[in-house]
């Protein structure tokens, strides 16, 4: 569970990025969620971006892809939401305590 303070880390961190993952009309798909885990493997964070003409919102894709691929959700914001999960092993981004 992220603190206030590690969120609002995250969202500046998030902040520059572009969106590597879009959400169309065929929803969220298992390729779709392959792709998050790979990134977030790669990353530990990533921005995703649902296109108007998704079936879900938002908020409701980003807590799917989220529950699918053990990541949290940081942030949505319109329709953009942005996914963390900490590497095991090496993880790259040092959250504040």
């Amino acid at each position: 569970m992220l603190t206030s303070k590690q969120r609002a880390y995250l969202r500046a961190l998030a902040h520059t990025e572009e969106p590597i993952l879009h959400a169309g009309k065929g929803g969220v798909s298992d390729a779709m969620c392959k792709q998050a885990d790979d990134a977030l493997t790669k990353r530990e964070m990533l921005k995703g971006k649902v296109l108007e003409t998704a079936p879900a919102t938002a908020r409701e894709t980003a807590e799917d892809i989220a529950a699918r691929v053990g990541a949290e959700v940081v942030q949505v914001v319109g329709r953009t939401f942005v996914l963390y999960r900490r590497h095991p092993e090496k993880p790259q981004i040092q959250l504040p305590k």
